[in-house]
């Protein structure tokens, strides 16, 4: 685990290399891998998409580029005292603090702008934000299932079993899921699931308990911690993982950010993804088994997945299959769409069956 003091030491490094850049006479820039679908590769070692060789370079050899280092400085010397006084700070206030900066020019113009610099950081230097104290605006995921964990808190440590001590919410992940020692467990598989109300018709009908499912609620689009402690289950636990979401395009990019890595992110999927993840559904085909209500596809749909099927991560026969269906049936669907046969189908017949023909049960 990085420490603060290495944190901290990571930012001074490369503070310092811009001066000895101005040292030497030369004008300072930073160095990045270019962060486009067409710069990531599929690395045979690891079992994930990361940067391929392409870099893009921050010069201040122009007035753009020149404010993107300043403003690098700036939130360097911000992060380096933060660390030094063992604060945090959110990503949300990290925008709004740079407008107390005393230069206008390091002042960032959206959020979008700081978040990706934390990102530059966070490539340059090798540390995560979370090593920063960075964090982002609370995710509210959860774990439901038998397992039992040592929490580092504030006020000391705290012993959690995540069914007998916890509400029907589940137990809530921390921001910085390496914090978390796992204690003892009895997971057959865990089980990432898109929606808040699939995730609670599972709760409800026992299905964690019935099962010895560990439930990780993904909350939509996963956060980094939930990627995070997800990779952490399957790795150090050694049970499967299989992840439960929509049947459309962009439930699919949700199951691919956790197996396969986002582009945003590559430079941490070795950290963050888990690529044994296997999809359970909503797959197309079930659209058309089960005859599930659905809706038309849209414009952005369509295009969605025709990106997808020029996407390196979905190049398999698997998703080029299930995808050139659903192109041709036009339809999507959503996971409560099953409720259609019952609200017990999905626990007692729809995923006994998916995960049996997988080899997860």
């Amino acid at each position: 685990m990085t420490t603060d003091t290495d944190a901290r030491d990571e930012l001074i490094d490369l503070a310092a290399d811009f001066y000895d850049q101005f040292a030497a006479g030369r004008i300072p820039e930073l160095e990045l891998p270019t962060r486009t679908k067409s710069n990531i590769e599929y690395d045979p070692e690891s079992g994930v998409w990361t940067y391929g060789d392409r870099t893009s370079t921050r010069s201040a050899n122009s007035v753009r580029g020149a404010r993107k280092l300043l403003k690098a400085a700036y939130t360097i010397e911000f992060l380096a005292d933060q660390l030094d006084a063992d604060r945090s700070s959110t990503l949300r206030e990290l925008y709004y603090l740079s407008e107390s900066w005393d230069n206008d020019e390091a002042q960032f113009s959206s959020q979008d702008e700081s978040n990706d610099l934390v990102e530059d950081l966070e490539i340059v230097t090798g540390v995560t934000r979370e090593d920063f104290h960075m964090r982002p605006e609370e995710s509210g995921a959860t774990l439901m299932g038998p397992l039992e964990l040592r929490e580092q808190t504030r006020r000391g440590e705290r012993e959690i079993h995540c069914q007998e001590d916890v509400g029907e919410g589940g137990y809530q992940i921390p921001n910085n899921p390496d914090m978390i020692e796992f204690l003892d467990d009895d997971i057959d598989f865990a089980l990432a699931v898109e929606t808040g109300g699939m995730r609670d018709r599972l709760v409800e009908n026992g299905f964690d308990e019935a099962y010895n499912c560990l439930v990780i609620h993904l909350k939509g689009q996963p956060a980094r911690a939930t990627r995070r402690i997800t990779k952490r289950v399957h790795d150090e636990l050694d049970v499967p993982v299989a992840v439960f979401a929509d049947g459309d395009p962009w439930s699919y990019r949700i199951y691919g950010s956790v197996a396969y890595g986002s582009i945003k992110s590559a430079h941490l999927s070795e950290y963050l993804a888990t690529p044994e993840a296997q999809f359970v559904g909503i797959q197309p085909e079930d659209i058309v088994e089960y005859d599930l209500p659905s809706d038309p596809l849209s414009d952005s749909d369509v295009n969605a997945l025709e990106s997808e099927l020029e996407d390196p991560r979905f190049q398999t026969d698997y998703w080029e299959e299930q995808i050139e269906l659903q192109l041709d049936i036009g339809k999507k669907s959503e996971q409560q769409s099953l409720a259609s046969r019952g609200l017990d189908f999905v626990t007692d017949t729809y995923l006994p069956e998916r995960l049996d023909a997988m080899g997860v049960l």
